[in-house]
């Protein structure tokens, strides 16, 4: 209970600041250029961290870990609650970034450990209600939030319910991995981080410089070099940080491709509509948030009976059938103007609220399913890192589409800033749209079913048992 509440705080908090970012922009006197590294600062560093999860589980209790994810969640969201200044709120995010980072990939990994493969589908079932609610319904519990209190309360309710968290990770959480204590490849460390880092850096600070300047130019650059060093080291190292074999497996590079996707439809989306909401169609903040109820309720239940479909189908049906209606919805919201009903902006939502979850916890199991068990704490680790890098990379994309749409109505003699932020935000949903569709090419080529007995070489298997936690004696 105690990561599943931190993991739902850590994924709330990826879109709850999403319908305050226009209060937080004249509270501190920046613009959305600005504002959005709260969102991609956060994530960035949760893609940071996440490569590391896999190896600290080797070196440190997952009770331990645990404990001191959530705490830093806590810290963070305290200074945040707490911040005079911009950079003082952003740090507080950053903070928070680390207790997510480690959390993430530890719960995937002990709902692979803990429960059989019969019952897997629905375990990850309700993994993914966390995964995909949280976020959905994010900017609906923000906005009744900001609509009493202020963006303050925001991050005084994570110290609550993670407080809830700490006590229950304290008495009943137990360790299911023996520790190793492997060596530690500094260079990887690094390298890891000046590559992810890279990427994101590179494509967030396109918003504020154009994409064809040095200062997006110059970090994306260096970050695709220090991956592709990162990822041929690993290959060499005895004890990888992640062991990137996993990337020669064929269903879990389908599923995990699925997975990413999807969360990236779903981000971009969760970025741009709370605030086309508030600035195009000038709906008020606590409204806001009640328009995206509906959606963030279907999500959860849709997230529910997608992994226990998996259990009857298998991942390809309802992945297809997923992002079918994610292109439905995003092409809803390319047709959204700032005159459309607020009933069809509800619908709109509803419609891609079903198609996003419906994929998520089908491609997921999938992907995690093609492994090894041994690999299980390497797979989730490295799908987290991924889609947490992907995500941030999506609202960066989607700011960045925001701006240049806004600039191209204004350049063409437009004066409205409602008529602005809809054609800044269709060029933005024209982004979640394309995802989507490659999503679904993606989803085609998914197998029904993930076979575990034919994905490795029995060589290559052999290599990553070696890398792979130890479990305690006599376990299975």
């Amino acid at each position: 209970m105690g990561l599943y509440l931190g993991g739902f705080t850590g994924m709330f908090s990826e879109t709850c600041l999403n319908i305050a970012l226009p209060q937080l922009g004249v509270a501190f006197g920046v613009d959305t250029a600005i504002t959005q590294w709260l969102v991609i600062g956060y994530m960035l560093v949760i893609g940071l961290v996440m490569p590391f999860a896999s190896i600290l589980m080797k070196w440190f209790s997952v009770r331990k870990l645990t404990l001191f994810s959530l705490g830093a969640f806590i810290a963070g969201s305290l200074v945040s609650g707490c911040a005079p200044t911009f950079e003082v709120l952003l740090f507080g995010r950053l903070v928070q970034g680390i207790g997510t980072g480690l959390v993430l990939p530890m719960m995937f990994s002990m709902v692979l450990e803990v429960f059989p493969p019969c019952k897997i589908g629905a375990a990850m079932g309700v993994t993914a209600l966390i995964i995909m609610f949280a976020p959905a319904i994010g900017p609906t519990l923000s906005g009744i939030l900001l609509g009493i209190f202020s963006w303050r309360a925001i991050f005084f309710s994570f110290v609550v319910v993670l407080v809830v968290g700490v006590a229950f990770a304290s008495k009943f959480l137990v360790d299911p991995y023996e520790l190793t204590r492997p060596s530690v490849d500094a260079l990887s460390c690094v390298l890891s981080c000046i590559g992810f880092g890279g990427l994101v850096l590179g494509v967030g600070l396109a918003s504020s410089y154009g994409w064809a300047s040095a200062q997006v130019l110059v970090p994306l650059a260096c970050g695709i070099v220090a991956l592709v060093w990162y990822a041929r080291r690993q290959l060499m190292i005895d004890v990888p940080i992640i062991n990137v074999r996993i990337f020669g497996i064929r269903g879990f590079v389908l599923g995990s491709a699925a997975m990413m996707i999807n969360f990236g439809i779903t981000l971009s989306a969760m970025f741009l509509l709370p605030q086309f909401i508030q600035n195009a169609m000038g709906v008020a903040v606590a409204m806001t948030g009640i328009i995206m109820l509906p959606g963030g309720i279907v999500n959860a239940i849709v997230s529910m009976l997608a992994g226990r479909l998996y259990d009857r189908v298998g991942a390809r049906i309802p992945a297809r059938i997923g992002f079918a209606l994610s292109i439905a919805g995003s092409i809803m919201l390319l047709l959204a103007m700032e005159s459309s009903t607020i009933a069809y902006v509800i619908v709109a939502h509803i419609v891609l609220m079903i198609g996003v979850p419906l994929a998520m916890s089908p491609c997921q199991t999938s992907a995690l399913n093609s492994l090894p068990p041994q690999l299980s704490a390497d797979g989730s680790t490295a799908l987290n890192t991924m889609q947490q890098v992907l995500g941030a990379i999506a609202t960066a994309v989607a700011t960045s589409l925001l701006g240049l749409g806004q600039a191209s109505y204004y350049a063409a003699g437009g004066t409205s800033a409602a008529e602005a932020f809809t054609a800044g935000s269709h060029w933005g949903f024209a982004f979640t749209f394309v995802l989507a569709v490659c999503g679904l090419l993606v989803a085609l080529m998914l197998k029904q079913r993930a076979e575990k007995t034919d994905v490795v070489p029995e060589m290559e298997l052999h290599e990553m048992k070696a890398c792979a936690p130890a479990r305690p004696a006599g376990e299975r």
